[in-house]
């Protein structure tokens, strides 16, 4: 007797004679089943004889419906099984907001929060007895508030930028089809903020829509590429001069994938992405994991003083993930030698999403948004600077309390990539590396995206910037403050751990203007600070090296 594994097969095989007698002898509308069993019959023997799968091997016919049930997984999870505060990356309240703030559709909650207010992750700001604002005031203008704005340009900027508080973070043209790009641009255009290209340069589609462009450059120096790979002054000072470009951002790492380059299969050069990143069509393009322009902490200083130069004067900063500190605190050593500063820094943290990174690289390497953030504003601070460098966040950040609790931490604006795409219409598939997007955002299949009518998503975008922005001013007026702007570290609440509750004004460290140039002992800082050295990325002496030289 066959083991009951077998059950299935031999009963398809049972069920294939028997029709086959039935057609034979009774009917031909039997044919039809018989057919029918025996392409399972067929199916069965395959797997018995196959050796790659075991599964099916030992299960042949039903081991297949275990991957049709690994296939629909997400789905069924999605729609049937989470809860509101289940979904990863983005629990199903958070896309739910973004998705009701780019319809227009009012976002109250009934029936008290579903959090866990005492769960140690669980942070707050509080609010104040003497709110500002509210009913009768008048109401909030989310594009020319200058609440609700941020000036952009340092002491050498002959173009500074007035940016919203809350803008579209990079993603390039390649890994967003042209419908969502266009849509995002056109919906930035009508809110008045800014749109990040992402590495892949400025394309048609960035261009179509009219709104602010911040030219990310990345590695592969697409947009001003010469034919060996490298950076090219002309084609940059040519793309520079586009007044649609209205700030620069050198990328030196992103949180999702810190620290990684990334190939681009000649298939996938199409003549609208060569076009836009100046490439040949159809040939393999290299984005290697570091710059070839620069090479030490100063080399960098002395690019950003080049390109602002060849750009006549826009603002000019970099983006990165926080890495190893000492490399962090070179650099601003080397601001501090050479005299040049960068206009601006983005600090991306590591819960930051992309199209698709190996997962070690998503999960483990790189520093989180909230200690990356707050020791780049401490760095400067203490190395006297701060006010000369604006200094944007990303990563995961979605409503006003996201967005409030990085302005606490040291942000001066924010940058929102998922968000965006969320009020695109993404419903988290996460298949944006298959080109197989549902929804046509994250595609280059023309009939996927041709679902994205760009008219109607680009009001979802505007709307969304809108009503958040609007979220953020009423948040921070019951917390007692005219403007997002004055939050500070001692507005919000953190519970880390089994510690007690704390601001983070006590909670965290937070440096004096120029400290790091008079204490040589602060913990967590004056170690690295003592390790950095502009004139190179490598440390000029071990960590116990450093801390012996404290001890001293």
């Amino acid at each position: 007797m066959p083991p009951a594994r077998y059950f299935i097969f031999c009963l398809c095989l049972f069920l294939t004679l028997a029709a086959l007698v039935l057609t034979l002898a009774v009917s031909r509308h039997f044919v039809w089943p018989f057919l029918v069993l025996a392409g399972f019959s067929v199916v069965g023997i395959w797997d018995l004889c196959q050796k790659t799968h075991s599964v099916l091997r030992n299960y042949p016919v039903i081991g297949h419906f275990r991957y049709m049930f690994e296939a629909i997984r997400p789905e069924m999870r999605q729609y049937f099984f989470e809860s509101n505060l289940d979904g990863a990356p983005f629990a199903r309240e958070k896309r739910s907001l973004v998705y009701d703030r780019a319809k227009n559709i009012e976002g109250n909650k009934p029936f008290g929060t579903e959090y866990n207010v005492y769960a140690n992750d669980y942070a707050w700001v509080n609010h104040s007895m003497a709110p500002k604002g509210g009913p009768g005031t008048p109401p909030t203008d989310p594009e020319g508030d200058p609440r609700l704005r941020v000036t952009i340009g340092g002491a050498d900027c002959r173009q500074p930028y007035s940016a919203s508080l809350f803008n579209i973070s990079a993603m390039s043209f390649g890994s967003l089809s042209a419908n969502a790009i266009e849509a995002l641009n056109t919906g930035a255009k009508r809110g008045n903020f800014a749109h990040d290209t992402g590495e892949g340069s400025v394309s048609r589609y960035h261009k179509a829509g009219g709104g602010d462009l911040i030219w990310e450059i990345g590695s592969g120096y697409f947009g001003c590429r010469s034919d060996e790979g490298g950076f090219d002054p002309e084609k940059f000072a040519q793309q520079a001069a586009d007044p649609q470009v209205k700030m620069i951002e050198i990328k030196l790492s992103q949180g999702a994938k810190p620290g990684h380059g990334g190939v681009l299969p000649g298939a996938k050069v199409t003549e609208e992405i060569a076009e836009a990143r100046g490439i040949p069509v159809g040939k393999e393009c290299i984005s290697p994991s570091a710059h070839s322009a620069f090479s030490t902490p100063k080399e960098l200083m002395e690019f950003i003083g080049e390109l602002r130069r060849l750009s006549d004067g826009k603002p000019v900063g970099f983006k990165l993930c926080l890495g190893h500190r000492w490399e962090f605190m070179a650099i601003v050593k080397a601001m501090l030698e050479t005299h040049i500063r960068p206009d601006f820094i983005v600090v991306d943290g590591a819960e930051g999403g992309t199209g698709a990174a190996p997962l070690e690289f998503t999960n483990r390497l790189g520093t989180p948004l909230r200690q990356g953030l707050a020791f780049v504003h401490n760095t400067l601070v203490g190395a006297g600077i701060r006010d000369d460098i604006r200094i944007g966040a990303s990563g995961k950040l979605i409503s006003a309390f996201d967005i409030s609790e990085a302005l606490c931490l040291g942000a001066d604006w924010i940058n929102s990539a998922r968000g965006f795409m969320f009020a695109l219409g993404c419903i988290q598939s996460q298949s944006c590396h298959t080109n197989r997007c549902p929804v046509g955002v994250a595609t280059q299949d023309k009939r996927r995206q041709h679902a994205l009518v760009v008219p109607d998503k680009a009001t979802r975008v505007a709307n969304f910037h809108a009503n958040t922005v609007k979220a953020l001013m009423h948040f921070a007026e019951a917390s007692g403050l005219s403007s997002p702007k004055e939050f500070r570290p001692e507005h919000v609440f953190l519970r880390e751990g089994h510690r007690a509750v704390l601001p983070a004004s006590a909670g965290m460290e937070w440096l004096k203007d120029g400290q790091l140039l008079s204490d040589p002992d602060i913990p967590g800082f004056s170690t690295y600070w003592a390790m950095a050295d502009a004139a190179s990325f490598d440390p000029v002496k071990s960590v116990a090296e450093a801390r012996e030289e404290r001890r001293a």
